[in-house]
């Protein structure tokens, strides 16, 4: 069984892929791979948020909890991921990366991904 800092690792590698953060719910870093220009600890901190913003839309629209959540920005794009109660996945994207190829992998590993945390 891979260990986190490989799956981190393996996300990392994808092409297109900028940072992989795997943090806590409190927005606390587990680990990360990130290039030099951005800081995971800054990152992950403003992730809860997001999940909690996505949590009450899904409260009020009868959706469930939150399972991934893909924003576009102007360059790139940012996917979250809820793998448990305690543990959230971000991937920042480069806009041109195959993102529905991620989207599929990570939904197809989820379980274990989160088995990891």
């Amino acid at each position: 069984m891979p260990t986190i800092r490989e799956l981190v690792g393996t996300l990392a590698r994808r092409d297109g892929v900028e940072a992989v953060i795997l943090l806590g719910r409190d927005g606390l870093v587990i680990d990360s791979h990130t290039g030099p220009t951005l800081d995971a600890d800054h990152l992950a901190a403003h992730v809860p948020s997001l999940v909690s913003a996505a949590d009450e839309l899904a409260l009020h629209a009868g959706r469930g909890a939150l399972v991934t959540s893909v924003i576009e920005y102007e360059r790139g794009f940012a996917v979250v991921c809820a793998l448990s109660t305690e543990a959230v996945l971000l991937v920042l994207v480069h806009p041109s990366a195959n993102v529905g190829s991620l989207l599929f992998e990570l939904r197809r590993h989820r379980g274990n991904i989160a088995s990891l945390v």
